[in-house]
């Protein structure tokens, strides 16, 4: 770790302490912060592998920080004008990355309960929308997950999970645009708009732009877009989210600014109509594993790679977003990514098993495996919170949790949560861990926080997973908080760690 990374980390009251164990059997790294944020990643060469059986949950600390109280969007625009976003060399291109509960684009949604059943709502929308693209495949379906809130005309309940802020155009116009690790397009609502929804920023207007430039149907591009259709000339695109929510318009070509960073001739959508549950962003930024999401779109120049880190919903620091093969971090656990070819926008890695206090939950393999069908699989998704696994798995993952925590006081079941505490009046409490067990031997164990989740300001804790509702498994973002995750596609890998944020 630099001696700049580690000054960075001490203003942002995040101390870090790096530890290192190698022994004949296991290689373990272990990264904790001041706040009791930890996870470890373990090499297990032998069968006799061992990980930490349990650690500290601040109770305390967690319900503090559901009464934090969001930025406006416009305290969130001054700090990254007094704080630009870090622009890296070139091939490489860096944005802040914050959560949609730190802005609030409603001053009535500070209420920590409603703020967590809203989530749970997008979140149900959100896997439905994506096992029906999976389990029809991606060339036959008309549909792109949900990622944002419920269509509730007149709400602004914002959109999608995560936000970066970029620039469009020349000169760049700032926006803030949904992330989506399942999506393989860039689109910004445009003037003139026939329906648009009302967002933060003022609207995109080609006519500003000196570098917007219209694309034909005939041209390469338009062939790329899927479900394209034409229109005077023009290449038009269509897309549908799952909640009913779409976007139509007309694709070009576009300058996008990233920190210091400049990206020409990127092909983005200009929606003219667009309704439903994208209130509070200009548009969405894809990274999906296809030709047209900005990860492809870049493979050329820059490698077709990107690092994040999601920053936790109740802290005052920021994650990141980074791109570019030399994002890529050395020291990082790297597990194969897998692909699947009847849904190529989705990222999928190999899990044969999970943990709990230190002992593997006997779950057969076969629950997370990849059918040649396309069906099963364990895919890792941005835009879901809640990590779902098939019910025979979850029951068996829940039921060891419970065995284990027998000493704590229950709650009544929550939204989609069977499983849940009744902390208040504890400080803290003692918890079994919760472990992945990937293909290839790495072993990630979750930081506390990032499984046993305040549901209310009153110490209502609940066992953040829940059973999914098909053969598909989702490794969702309350469970990736906190940890580098980066996306190697060239070279068909994905790596956890080794930084924090």
């Amino acid at each position: 770790m630099s001696a700049s990374r580690a000054l960075l980390l001490s203003v942002a009251a995040m101390l870090l302490h790096l530890v290192t164990c190698t022994t004949t059997t296991t290689t373990t790294t272990t990264i904790s912060t001041a706040a009791t944020l930890h996870y470890t990643i373990t090499q297990a060469k032998t069968k006799a592998s061992s990980y930490p059986d349990f650690q500290l949950l601040s109770v305390k600390q967690a319900i503090t920080e559901t009464k934090i109280k969001p930025l406006k969007p416009s305290q969130y625009q001054e700090l990254s004008m007094n704080s630009p976003n870090d622009g890296g060399s070139e091939g490489r291109q860096k944005l802040k990355l914050f959560h949609r509960d730190k802005v609030s684009f409603n001053s009535k949604l500070h209420n920590h309960s409603h703020v967590f059943h809203a989530r749970m709502q997008r979140d149900v929308k959100r896997v439905a929308s994506l096992i029906r693209r999976v389990s029809s495949g991606s060339a036959a379906s008309h549909e792109v997950e949900d990622f944002g809130s419920e269509v509730v005309s007149g709400t602004n309940q914002g959109s999608g999970e995560y936000f970066v802020r970029i620039g469009v155009g020349s000169p760049p116009r700032s926006q803030y645009m949904v992330i989506d690790s399942g999506s393989d397009i860039v689109w910004v609502q445009c003037k003139p708009c026939t329906q648009c929804y009302n967002q933060t920023d003022p609207l995109f207007d080609p006519a500003d732009s000196a570098s917007f430039m219209g694309v034909s149907c005939s041209s390469a591009v338009c062939d790329q877009v899927e479900n394209a259709g034409c229109n005077s000339g023009r290449c038009r695109y269509e897309v549908s989210y799952g909640d009913g929510s779409s976007t139509k318009g007309t694709i070009a070509l576009e300058t996008l600014t990233l920190g210091r960073t400049v990206v020409e001739n990127v092909a983005i959508g200009c929606g003219h109509m667009n309704q439903g549950m994208f209130v509070g962003a200009a548009g969405l930024l894809g990274l999906g594993g296809g030709s047209m999401s900005f990860v492809g779109q870049l493979s050329r120049e820059r490698g077709n790679a990107f690092s994040y880190c999601l920053v936790s919903r109740a802290t005052n620091s920021n994650g990141f977003l980074e791109f570019g093969s030399e994002a890529m971090p050395v020291g990082a656990a790297w597990i194969p990514l897998i692909r699947n070819p009847h849904s190529p926008s989705y990222y999928y890695v190999g899990l044969s098993g999970l943990g709990v206090g230190g002992m593997r939950v006997p779950i057969s393999e076969d629950m997370f495996q990849l059918t040649e069908l396309g069906n099963g699989g364990v895919v890792m998704d941005t835009g879901t919170a809640v990590t779902r696994f098939p019910t025979v798995a979850y029951e068996a993952f829940r039921d060891a949790f419970i065995g284990q925590t027998g000493n704590l006081p229950r709650a009544s079941g929550i939204s989609i949560f069977d499983t849940c505490y009744n902390l208040f009046g504890f400080l803290s409490v003692r918890v079994p861990t919760v472990s992945f067990y990937f293909s290839g031997g790495p072993i990630l164990t979750l930081p506390a926080n990032n499984f046993l989740i305040p549901v209310d300001d009153a110490g209502t804790f609940c066992f953040a997973f829940a059973p999914s509702p098909s053969e598909l498994s989702i490794l969702g973002n309350i469970q990736q908080e906190g940890i580098q995750i980066s996306v190697d596609g060239a070279n068909e890998f994905v790596g956890f760690g080794p930084n924090v944020c």
